[in-house]
């Protein structure tokens, strides 16, 4: 069967000279997305993917499936507590306050707001009384976050709309008067090219004009800086962190604001350039406790004087473990012998440990429901004897489990809301070797009976420090219902493993990721799990990186691909969305070695004329401000012009959303899509 003529992309001569080396762009035209030229290709390749779709095999059961809802680990204020749920119907979570009554009243319906289900809830920060809430909203996927505060009592906005606040942490000071809040300089003060960056911190007074706002810290910093702002609950100590981009390292200053004034914090250095990640903690008896990886890559959690902040001063209250990975810790004093709760991933699973605060001795361990993934342990600001946090695992929705220190029990304090009938599957973990030997895990979900080879997909992420952990997915449960197998490695470039690991797939390393990946596939079919006629890999974002690079290095281990929201061309990524923030990753193709390392495996450039290809589909959103769909259109034109196979190279573009949250509506047509196409290419 010879396949339909692709739409015309017209290959040009640009040919980019960088350090000696030449590097061909044919494609460049496609960067300009208000060009009526790529309208109208963006258009033939939306009637194209209608033409190759299949109905949507799976849309009815991850409908189903996401029906199971969501909720949230609470936030306690006062005698209030705080909290987002997602009903079997909504589009969007809702937060929620419920008074010391148990009386729960929503706060913040983003359907409400805009019926259209385009408009997305960014983050929340109750004030530390609980009467005033900071949230931020977005409009049409561009994260472009809008500051507004509301009184809790009545739901009125008292505050807003503050633009420029995208990724703002809400640092409030006691009494709900003031707030520290990070904004980006005004577009009139900065580069065309740098709007996205340039951030400050900001001192804000609470019916006053962000005109009058203080300016706090930020000024003649690096631009592409993130900075972290705090208050302590006593609202003695404030804390300003700032990194370089994603840089897995960070600055510290803290101020005394008890001798300092709030417009104008004396600060002081707890850490300046090094090589580490640490944040604070300042506790209710008085101690300062340093959560660092400084030389602890699975990370430590040490205890100093906070007048007293500096490195020398540290001691060790909870030291790094040889193999878990210390991730989170809360603090329960109101017992006669008060307690830290840590938690840690041994290998992607959770658990929690016990330890007396004093000496940091473990005592004992917190029961959890299973072998699955702990999120956001939280006890109330005043102290206790409880902590909440969230569970999920492979077939479990969302939950919130209550550890009560008195009893040493942990019992089920709220469940994701939506009943559904949960397919059963056999998760196992296994470890096999990459190509320099390396141990690699990577989870494998199965359906319960038969046995292989069968269609499966493989899934990888391998960046940036981010762990790929168990949890409830409907797409994962969909396509082993239906006879296939899901695997997801867990690649070096994460942070499985602490930091250590994420550095051995970043910069220099980034190779190691594809390696491992490659050698996850071959394990895969190494063991009858699958063969390579029914292997589909799938990623986003960074993992969108990982499945370009997988299918240009190996293109015959694969027999379909979803690349999604991917970055692609990697010579000039720094150019474009929040790229700039990403070179401490990847490196920079300014500089002559980094430009090496990118060039090495740069997807868009290893693409080559008569290789037969995988199925491949682009999935990108047309709202993405951080990674700019012009990624996926190169990489698509580039493999619709060479490959030598019958196999379909296709683009799904969607409007009005972006790389991050986005209705559950949405959530099921595109995991359909996915799943229909991957289905399709891999005999399922």
């Amino acid at each position: 069967m010879t396949r339909e003529p692709y739409p015309v992309a017209p290959r040009g001569e640009t040919v980019d000279v960088l350090h000696e080396t030449p590097v061909p762009d044919p494609y460049r035209w496609l960067e300009d997305s208000d060009s009526t030229e790529t309208a109208e290709w963006l258009l033939a390749q939306a009637q194209r993917f209608k033409q190759e779709s299949e109905p949507q095999r799976f849309k009815e059961r991850i409908a189903e499936l996401l029906r199971s809802g969501s909720v949230g680990v609470p936030a306690w204020r006062g005698g209030r507590y705080f909290f987002s749920r997602r009903t079997p119907d909504q589009e969007h979570a809702v937060y929620y306050v419920v008074e010391p009554d148990g009386t729960e009243r929503a706060l913040i319906d983003p359907m409400e707001i805009d019926p259209s289900g385009l408009t997305t809830l960014d983050a929340v920060q109750p004030d530390k009384e609980g009467r005033l809430l900071a949230y931020q909203i977005s409009v049409g996927g561009d994260e472009e976050s809008v500051l507004y505060v509301m009184d809790v009592a009545t739901g009125t906005r008292v505050e807003g709309p503050i633009d420029r606040c995208r990724y703002s942490p809400i640092a409030w000071l006691p009494g709900g008067e003031a707030f520290y809040y990070v904004r980006r300089l005004p577009s009139t003060e900065v580069p065309e090219n740098e709007r996205q960056f340039h951030r400050r911190v900001y001192l804000h007074r609470v019916g006053t004009s962000t005109e009058d706002d203080v300016m706090i810290f930020g000024d003649g910093m690096k631009m592409t800086n993130y900075y972290g702002v705090s208050v302590s609950r006593s609202g003695r100590w404030l804390q300003v962190s700032a990194s370089e981009g994603t840089a897995p390292r960070n600055d510290l200053w803290i101020a005394d604001l008890s001798v300092t004034p709030i417009d104008g914090p004396d600060l002081k250095p707890v850490q300046e350039g090094v090589d580490a990640q640490t944040g604070l903690l300042f506790g209710r008896d008085g101690r300062l406790y340093v959560h660092t990886d400084r030389d602890a890559s699975r990370a430590r959690i040490c205890v100093t004087d906070p007048s007293e902040p500096g490195y020398e001063s540290w001691r060790d209250l909870i030291p790094q473990d040889p193999e878990a990975v210390l991730s989170d810790f809360a603090i329960l004093d109101d017992l006669e012998r008060p307690v830290m709760l840590v938690g840690w991933t041994r290998h992607a699973i959770s658990e929690v440990t016990v330890h007396d605060l004093e000496t940091g001795e473990r005592i004992g361990e917190v029961p959890t429901p299973g072998l699955g993934t702990i999120g956001g342990i939280s006890e109330r600001p005043e102290g206790g004897y409880e902590a909440w946090f969230g569970y999920t695992d492979n077939t479990t929705p969302p939950t919130i489990q209550r550890y009560d220190a008195r009893t040493g029990e942990t019992t089920l304090w709220a469940t994701s809301p939506g009943a559904v009938k949960v397919p059963p599957v056999r998760t196992e973990q296994v470890v096999y070797q990459s190509k320099d030997g390396t141990d690699v895990r990577m989870l494998i979900i199965s359906p319960v009976d038969g046995s292989g080879p069968r269609p499966t997909i493989l899934y990888g992420y391998g960046g940036f420090g981010i762990s790929m952990t168990p949890g409830y997915s409907a797409s994962v449960l969909a396509w082993v219902e239906a006879g296939g197998v899901y695997a997801i490695a867990n690649l070096r470039g994460g942070g499985e493993e602490g930091e250590d690991w994420h550095r051995a797939g970043m910069l220099a390393s980034k190779q190691n990721v594809f390696d491992d990946f490659h050698a996850a596939a071959e394990h895969l079919i190494a063991t009858g799990v699958t063969t390579a006629g029914q292997l589909g890999i799938s990623g986003g974002s960074n993992g969108g990186l990982l499945v370009g690079a997988a299918l240009t290095q190996r293109p015959e281990l694969y027999a379909a691909v979803v690349c999604s929201a991917p970055l692609l061309d990697m010579i000039r990524y720094e150019q474009f969305g929040l790229g700039a923030t990403w070179n401490v990753e990847y490196g920079s193709a300014a500089d002559p070695e980094q430009f090496g390392w990118l060039m090495g495996y740069s997807p868009y450039h290893y693409v080559e004329q008569g290789v037969s290809y995988p199925a491949t589909l682009f999935t990108v959103f047309q709202s993405d401000t951080r990674v700019h769909p012009l990624h996926a259109w190169k990489m698509c034109a580039a493999l619709q012009h060479a490959s030598a196979g019958e196999r379909p190279i296709l683009l799904r573009n969607e409007t009005e959303v972006g790389h991050g949250a986005r209705s559950v509506s949405r959530s099921v047509d595109l995991a359909a899509d996915t799943l229909t196409f991957l289905a399709r290419h891999t005999g399922l």
